[in-house]
């Protein structure tokens, strides 16, 4: 089985222990997110203070307090799973726009050349000199906090890396011979732009916006825990860890089982992204090949 894009394929994942509990990991992850939160938002809101900090691992207050309740009462299980739906929603649509739009312009730069690369290149310039954190807490502090805002500052900020690795490709492709060839027999630079170099860049796009998710995720989280990302009644693992610092020495689950949320999704995005960038690299595909056509048991 291959995917449709890229071609890889996916029986290769049995080749990687840790790139298949990863990939399961952010699976099972979506699939909450996308599904839970519609039925469990209101009773994630729902305030008790009879079960304030009440302890995780028990089930006399059924399954929803199973990992304890927070600082006002609300259970830590169904917060977690809505907090899962708003930061993998902030991560999925920042990695989407501003892959998209660092590809394109990176494209564009790249194959132009000229004023056009030099301007658009002082531009990428700006924004990566400035650390992208410092300049989200800047404009969400004037602005004000929310999904749709977070998602546009982070989006903006992360583009320069995607911009930058798709113009050094172009650099090097546009000098290629199949592009002189599209060029000598008519081809517009719109359609070689598109149809001979940006499939050819689209792998390496695509490998990046995988780790990206993990940096994203890492920066929501750091925005929130400092009081400048999203509020309530919007709640993400960032601010769930905001929340419960005050209260680590006494009630250390509501700060760390976001935490291991964070840590594990950040991780598996990580792992997974790696996976994807060695299984592209002809001199590694062999040895996950190998490995993925190995029996069950049999020694390496």
């Amino acid at each position: 089985m291959t995917t449709p894009s890229g071609g890889i394929p996916w029986r290769l994942l049995r080749g990687s222990a840790s790139a298949v509990a990863g990939a399961s990991w952010l699976a099972v992850l979506i699939l909450v997110a996308a599904v839970l939160p519609v039925f469990v938002t209101e009773a994630a809101n729902h305030q008790d203070l009879a079960l304030r900090f009440e302890e995780p691992f028990g089930t006399g207050h059924g399954i929803a307090y199973v990992l304890g309740a927070d600082s006002l009462g609300r259970p830590m299980l169904l917060q977690l799973i809505v907090g899962a739906r708003t930061s993998l929603v902030v991560a999925g649509l920042t990695v989407a726009i501003s892959a998209l739009a660092g590809f394109a312009i990176g494209v564009l730069s790249g194959y132009a050349g000229g004023w056009l690369d030099t301007v658009l290149m002082r531009l990428a310039d700006i924004l990566h000199t400035v650390p992208s954190l410092l300049l989200a807490l800047a404009v969400l502090y004037v602005l004000e906090p929310s999904i749709t805002n977070l998602v546009l500052v982070l989006a903006i900020t992360r583009m320069p890396v995607y911009l930058r690795t798709a113009r050094a490709q172009t650099l090097e492709l546009r000098e290629r011979v199949f592009v002189e060839s599209s060029r000598s027999l008519g081809a517009t630079n719109a359609r070689i732009m598109t149809r001979d170099i940006a499939p050819l860049v689209a792998p390496t796009i695509r490998t990046l916006a995988m780790l990206e998710v993990a940096n994203v995720i890492l920066a929501a989280a750091s925005l929130s825990f400092l009081g400048i990302g999203l509020q309530r009644p919007d709640v993400d693992w960032g601010m769930m860890v905001a929340d419960g610092r005050s209260y680590l020495a006494s009630a250390w689950w509501v700060t760390v089982l976001p935490g291991l949320a964070v840590l594990a999704t950040a991780l598996s995005a990580s792992i997974l992204s790696n996976w994807l960038r060695a299984v592209e690299d002809p001199t590694q595909r062999g040895a996950f090949l190998s490995r993925s056509r190995r029996p069950a048991g049999a020694k390496a």
